[in-house]
């Protein structure tokens, strides 16, 4: 399956790197609590509203859904 060119740059980077970016990201910061951890709570609690708040919690989980694009990529293959 070829899919859209703009995933096309995911075919270059190995799944190595997409791992461990995102569980770095997923548990940074590791203290008090992970920030993806806490914007879910704030999502949940209808308290995610500041634009940095949803830019936070979209840059923490960013290498997760481009883990997952190059997974589902691939298995269309």
């Amino acid at each position: 399956m070829k899919g859209p060119p703009m995933f096309g740059f995911l075919d270059g980077v190995p799944y190595v790197v997409l791992i461990l970016l995102a569980v770095f990201l997923l548990l940074a910061p590791f203290k008090p609590m992970p920030h993806v951890l806490e914007k879910l709570i704030m999502l949940k609690n209808g308290d995610l509203k500041k634009p940095i708040d949803i830019f936070d919690l979209f840059f923490h989980l960013l290498p997760t859904i481009l883990l997952i694009i190059k997974i589902v990529r691939d298995v269309g293959k």
